[in-house]
């Protein structure tokens, strides 16, 4: 089965044709996506996908880059929103240092705010991290000392002592089509070292598409580029790249049930 665990089906790049971007990731094999919630604002817009579409579920939170807009968000309000149907994850959250669109102590705390609602609810903690590895590593552990959460590390471009940290904790990764760009070798690097049960795949789309793609807008159809450059990093067969990260994302996001196979939930 081909997951795509992140996609922005919300954002305007879709507005005159989601539907039939839907349409393509379907017959390109995928069978279920999680579409991702940048700010809370938004969740509306984002659950809507999700409720109209039974092979897409969704994510509830604010970006750090967004985490400026609502200063005043707090782990309740996650709680709240996350126990509509259908939500399965906590985020997209996290650090920015990159380009710092809100500031670093309101990245920081609304973070805080995501972990909370995480380790209330179980639900996985959707991390958005870049140009923060220090901080973010620090941030999770001394948080997972209050007590413990499932964290993926999304799209991971960060250095491999950050992954080392995250992997310690028990993090998942997930590998974009970053995987598949030609001077993205220490990215690959990474990917060779994570652990082998905690790697699932996404297309980030509308962003990031993977070579020979790139430079086009990203849809989740385009996943199966950046699963066999996965296999290919791992040493691993496209079948068995397949049967890997989808166990493991099934494992982290352990609300949504598994299709069996005459294709009815188990």
């Amino acid at each position: 089965m081909l997951i795509d665990s992140h996609v922005n089906l919300h954002a305007p790049q879709f507005a005159e044709d989601q539907g039939e971007v839907i349409d393509r990731a379907r017959a390109a094999g995928i069978a279920l996506m999680v579409t991702i919630c940048d700010r809370v604002s938004a969740f509306d817009a984002v659950h809507g996908v999700a409720m109209a579409h039974n092979d897409i579920w969704c994510s509830v939170g604010t970006h750090p880059h967004e985490a400026k807009e609502n200063l005043g968000l707090t782990s309740q309000t996650l709680v709240e929103l996350s126990n509509r149907p259908k939500v399965v994850g906590i985020g997209e959250t996290g650090l920015d240092f990159f380009y710092d669109y809100s500031p670093r102590d309101v990245q920081a705390a609304i973070f805080r705010q995501h972990i909370a609602a995480a380790r209330q609810t179980g639900l996985p903690l959707i991390v958005h991290t870049r140009d923060a590895d220090e901080m973010m590593g620090d941030l999770l552990e001394e948080e997972y000392a209050k007590g413990p959460f499932k964290i993926l590390l999304h799209c991971y471009t960060s250095g491999a002592e950050l992954a080392r940290r995250g992997a310690a904790l028990g993090a998942w990764f997930s590998v974009s089509g970053i995987a598949t760009f030609k001077a993205a070798g220490d990215v690959r690097a990474v990917i060779a070292q994570m652990p082998a049960d905690k790697i699932i795949v996404e297309t980030d789309c509308p962003y990031l598409a993977p070579m020979p793609m790139r430079g086009r807008r990203n849809e989740p159809a385009y996943l199966p580029h950046i699963l066999a450059k996965l296999a290919d990093i791992r040493g691993w067969s496209l079948d068995e790249a397949e049967q890997r990260t989808e166990a493991a994302f099934f494992d982290l996001f352990h609300t949504i049930p598994r299709p069996s196979l005459s294709g009815t939930t188990a």
